[in-house]
């Protein structure tokens, strides 16, 4: 394929949220040149939603599709299968059961589509467009509502014999500890270390000390953004929610470096937003539980995709990392 002609194609990213569904025209460079967004739970059934999609994607594909070619549609969404192509039993979508969408989507738009979970997306838009260029064995971590990973070995995602390999976030970092919200398990590293386990800290923490600043902000302003204010202005408690989240976070790193020994662990989300206040204790906590082979080797750093444009990216890249 020539320079010219490369620079002609593009992809569309999907990202489909529990409430937002987020789209995008992305070129080989990893820009995204045009997107948009509808509600994913404005439609009680998969049709009515993938019609109204296609409505909101069709004005992008006339304007991209005359002067270039779409290589196809690469969409990232909760519960996503790789190898069959659908979404099961997603407990935040409003479709339940088992819903053959890469299908749906190819009958509708007439382009083909590949699908998997959003991590997983990200830790592929992360090699070809982020901080992993280059990286052929790396872990990706979301930090998010909850905690997302996608696991890159040889270069090629790891997918498991049935497509959901790479549940970091519901491992277990303390046997019989907080109980999940939604699965119910026990002592899984989402209960700590995302946004949602955070905010569960800090509320148990600022109980049991009447003088921390968090005790200004009502209970449902108790969150992880909340938290990294009080933080910065100095507060300890804020400051040990952090730290503990952190020690939680490097010592789950450890046993996944220990498995894999990659390159570099990749964090992504809004909790990164936080900095060294979990950076630090999460990087010596990881070190620390490390056996000496592998201590210094990991690089432990922040994602370089810009967090609004992130999701379609990592969706878009699905259509070239075959």
């Amino acid at each position: 394929m020539s320079l010219i002609d490369l620079s002609k194609k593009v992809a569309l990213g999907i990202d489909i949220g529990g409430t937002n569904t987020k789209f995008g025209v992305v070129n080989h460079r990893g820009e995204v040149l045009e997107k948009g967004n509808i509600r994913t739970d404005a439609y009680p059934t998969v049709e009515g939603y993938i019609d109204a999609l296609y409505e909101a994607v069709s004005p992008l594909i006339e304007n991209y599709g005359n002067e270039r070619n779409f290589d196809g549609i690469g969409v990232g969404a909760p519960n996503a299968n790789y190898y069959t192509g659908t979404i099961e039993q997603a407990p935040n979508l409003p479709w339940k059961g088992v819903i053959p969408f890469a299908e749906l989507i190819k009958a509708k738009f007439g382009l083909p589509c590949t699908i998997t979970n959003d991590a997983n997306a990200a830790a592929i838009g992360e090699m070809l467009f982020g901080a992993a260029r280059g990286m052929k064995d790396f872990i990706m971590i979301t930090l998010g509502t909850g905690v997302g990973s996608g696991i890159i070995a040889g270069g090629k995602l790891i997918y498991g014999h049935d497509g959901f390999a790479g549940e970091l976030g519901h491992t277990i970092v303390k046997p019989g500890g907080r109980k999940h919200w939604s699965t119910g398990s026990e002592g899984c590293l989402e209960a700590y270390a995302s946004a949602t386990g955070i905010s569960i800290t800090a509320k148990k923490m600022r109980a049991e000390f009447p003088e921390s600043l968090l005790n200004q902000y009502p209970e449902e302003s108790i969150n992880s953004k909340t938290v990294h204010e009080c933080a910065i202005k100095g507060d300890p408690i804020s400051i040990e929610v952090f730290r503990y989240t952190g020690q939680k976070l490097g010592e789950a790193l450890a046993n996944f470096v220990m498995f894999s020994s990659p390159e570099a662990i990749l964090l992504f989300g809004g909790v990164i937003k936080a900095g060294d206040f979990i950076l630090k204790p999460t990087k010596l906590h990881m070190e620390r539980n490390l056996l000496p082979i592998f201590r210094n080797k990991v690089k432990l750093v922040f994602s370089e995709l810009d967090e609004a444009d992130a999701a379609i990216l990592g969706a878009s890249a699905l259509v070239w990392e075959k």
